[in-house]
């Protein structure tokens, strides 16, 4: 048996993944034992499909421990899954996890991603307070005819489709399973995350800059956004049929709100969270562009 806990944080790129074994394992297992049911008031949110840091994703690789599912999150010490919404033996299961001396050090991810991460675990603490996820309008009517549909049913199947694909994937809508990655089908992959090399990335995937659109509908095909958390991450949203805006940060369900829980008329105008540059509105012409 071992222990795999995905730091949930990145859009387009793949989650860091700690593996645990034998007494670091049997350690993090002491670590999270439900010590007590979470009470009414104590339960916040815990928005899956938000940009930034999630929680940790902890699954159990054979025969699960007693008292905890095979996979579960950890958000602020709140164990949450299912028929698990219980106090973690140790609230700070976080900072054991992830602070320098902590098993992250097994990924030699250096001092500026540890700080950069500890900062995101701050920032999702005060989303889950702020996220309000209440009645919103999604208009019925469509003025965007070439769009793909709203399916989200389609890619949260909890499995192989919401898992191996990203941002970039439901954006162009093209399941590739690869969780893709801007310019690497035409072997011209990104060389840093900014707005000037991911965007030319994603044009050699023949995707069309389009600055000017001004979140207008494009005559044939649809409209996606570009942003960038510089020098962390990319992510990627499409205008659907209503004029309004959906994306899938990572391997989270799809979704049609921002970090606040509302509905998106303009990815320039929603919460992103870190993602705070703004590249570009691009057209994606279907059954023209390739991605891997």
């Amino acid at each position: 048996m071992s222990l795999r806990i995905t730091i949930d944080i990145f859009s387009g790129r793949k989650n860091p993944v700690i593996q645990l074994d034998g007494k670091e394992m049997k350690e993090a297992l002491s670590r999270l034992r439900p010590v007590r049911r979470l009470t009414r008031k104590e339960l916040l949110p815990a928005p899956e499909s938000v940009l930034g840091y999630r929680g940790l994703l902890i699954e159990q690789i054979g025969a699960p421990a007693r008292g905890l599912p095979k996979r579960f999150r950890l958000i602020h010490g709140d164990l949450l899954g299912p028929r698990l919404a219980h106090r973690a033996a140790d609230p700070d299961f976080e900072d054991f996890v992830c602070g320098s001396t902590g098993p992250i050090r097994k990924l030699k991810l250096g001092k500026e991603f540890l700080g950069r991460l500890r900062n995101e675990i701050d920032r999702y603490r005060r989303v889950r307070y702020a996220y309000l996820k209440k009645p919103f309008p999604w208009p019925l009517r469509y003025p965007c005819v070439c769009a793909p549909l709203y399916e989200p049913a389609w890619w949260n199947d909890a499995g192989q489709k919401q898992f191996n694909n990203n941002c970039y994937n439901y954006a162009t809508n093209y399941r590739s399973d690869t969780f893709a990655q801007p310019g690497l089908a035409a072997s011209a992959l990104y060389t840093a995350l900014t707005c000037a090399a991911v965007k030319p990335a994603a044009v050699l995937d023949a995707l069309i800059d389009s600055p000017a659109a001004n979140n207008k509908c494009p005559k044939e095909g649809h409209l996606v956004a570009l942003v960038i958390a510089p020098g962390w991450d990319f992510h990627w949203y499409r205008k659907g049929r209503n004029g309004y805006w959906s994306h899938k940060p990572g391997s989270t369900p799809v979704t049609n709100l921002d970090n606040n829980g509302v509905t998106i008329p303009d990815p320039r105008t929603a919460n992103r969270g870190p993602y705070t540059d703004f590249c570009t509105f691009m057209v994606v012409m279907h059954g023209h562009i390739k991605i891997k």
